[in-house]
């Protein structure tokens, strides 16, 4: 029996013009989605940003497995003419970059989980850079929502929206059929972090955390070795770990 959402207009109308075109138009590998529902409280889902279709193929399996999202997004979406309107109509939460009211988007986000909700957060904040499409260093603000939460950090990992639009591409290949690859993992644990004071540091590992367990997902979908370090815009990769080193 699916659980009762407060869902607005916005979001009825998004499924009922998007659900069937997806059912139509794409196949589905998904592994592991009865991960989202251990309880029947709050969850934060980080997953990998490769694509602007990809928002899709996550709320596809999300939808379909009683967890409807809400996604921090970036607030020039909000603007966009009647789609804006939709989505926030749909509850989405507006992140407004590199600005003071950049921490209201956590404080919506800590607030919609504790009311039960299903938080998307895309840790590495825009569509990966990496040269190879593998998971960047991330953001801090997963981890800001899951500590001050105490709720589960659900990691996710998917594969195949490129093939529809590749990276800041304006196009849209929808035929042949592409498949979508999603493989969701298990609550990640915090247990040793929680009497920790939320600083940086703490930060930084439970990011690393939540990073490295999306990155362990997307290898098995790929079926390839991530690199040792992880991407920085603006930086060179070099040898060595990754660990302890993931911005705010």
């Amino acid at each position: 029996m699916r659980r009762k959402w407060r869902l607005g207009p916005g979001y009825r109308i998004a499924v009922f013009l998007l659900w069937p075109l997806m059912m139509a138009f794409t196949k589905r590998d998904w592994q592991g989605l009865e991960n989202v529902n251990t309880d029947d409280g709050g969850i934060i889902v980080t997953v990998n940003h490769i694509s602007w279709f990809d928002p899709l193929v996550i709320s596809h399996a999300l939808w379909d497995n009683d967890r409807p999202p809400r996604f921090l997004a970036k607030e020039s979406v909000f603007r966009v003419p009647i789609a804006g309107a939709i989505i926030r109509s749909a509850g989405q939460i507006p992140v407004y970059r590199e600005t003071r009211e950049a921490v209201a988007a956590v404080r919506d986000a800590i607030t919609a989980v504790n009311a039960g909700e299903c938080v998307v957060v895309y840790p590495e904040g825009t569509i990966t850079k990496d040269p190879d499409m593998w998971p960047m260093a991330g953001k801090t603000g997963a981890a800001r929502i899951a500590l001050a939460t105490g709720r589960p950090v659900i990691p996710m990992a998917q594969w195949g929206a490129i093939d529809v639009i590749r990276p800041y591409k304006k196009e849209l290949r929808i035929l042949p059929r592409k498949t979508m690859h999603v493989r969701v993992g298990k609550a990640i644990d915090f247990s040793d972090l929680a009497d920790l004071p939320m600083d940086q540091a703490t930060l930084e590992i439970a990011t690393n955390r939540i990073v490295d367990a999306m990155t362990a997902l997307l290898a098995e979908i790929r079926d390839e070795q991530p690199p040792a370090e992880r991407h920085r815009p603006g930086r060179r990769r070099t040898s060595g770990s990754n660990d302890g080193e993931v911005p705010a």
